[in-house]
């Protein structure tokens, strides 16, 4: 791959080109949580664990927001989502997550992580969601979607989408990789050379097998 030498941020020395390589991920949830406006004392919840909604929760935790709940299906996720910074992560089939939200604070102004992107999700977090809450729709939906206004009149809602992230944030992701206010080494759970990516994409659709998969080409 050849790139312009301005597109190129140099990695600082010592870092692992492993962890340097989580930088592209980690700077979608910066992004994200900068267009969330969200501040000290504010709550957070992340529908969907995935690497999206993991990068929001890293991002959180690095800006001393909490509490941070995470919501999804895989317990392997949600080990991980605690292991990044989240205060309580829930199985949405057992535990809604604004329920959860109520039990360990319940007041403070909510901030809503969708990172699931699957059509009804906005919806269910707009259901969700006290007055006054913002959604912040980082899950990347590509079929149609539905939602019901009123729900969002009725408790003057703010939805937000986001997408990718900016040059800034991407350096902000790296340098707190290098400077060890995140570890992200859960997150990185298998190896492969250039032969091994198709099996790699399949073994990712297992969320309790990998979460990332770096590719090194030529080994």
């Amino acid at each position: 791959m050849v790139l312009n030498e301005l597109l190129g941020i140099k990695v600082p020395a010592g870092l692992p080109p492993e962890l340097a390589a989580l930088t592209e991920p980690l700077a979608v949830g910066v992004h994200a949580v900068a267009k969330s406006r969200i501040a000290s004392g504010d709550a957070a919840i992340v529908l969907g664990l995935g690497p999206v909604g993991l990068a929001c929760i890293a991002e959180l935790r690095m800006r001393g927001i909490g509490p941070i709940v995470g919501a999804d299906f895989s317990p392997k996720r949600r080990q991980l989502a605690e292991a990044l910074g989240a205060d309580v992560v829930v199985d949405p089939r057992d535990t809604p997550a604004i329920d959860a939200w109520r039990r360990i604070d319940g007041q403070r102004p909510l901030v809503i992580f969708e990172a699931v992107g699957v059509p009804g999700m906005i919806e269910q977090a707009m259901r969700m969601a006290p007055k006054d809450a913002r959604i912040l729709v980082v899950g990347a939906c590509m079929q149609e979607d539905r939602i019901h206004p009123m729900l969002g009149i009725g408790r003057e809602l703010s939805i937000q989408f986001v997408l990718g992230y900016q040059p800034d944030e991407f350096a902000r992701a790296l340098r707190a990789i290098a400077e060890g206010e995140v570890d992200l080494s859960p997150w990185l759970t298998g190896t492969v050379d250039i032969d091994g990516v198709p099996q790699a994409f399949h073994d990712l659709g297992n969320p309790e097998a990998h979460a990332k998969i770096l590719v090194r080409p030529g080994t």
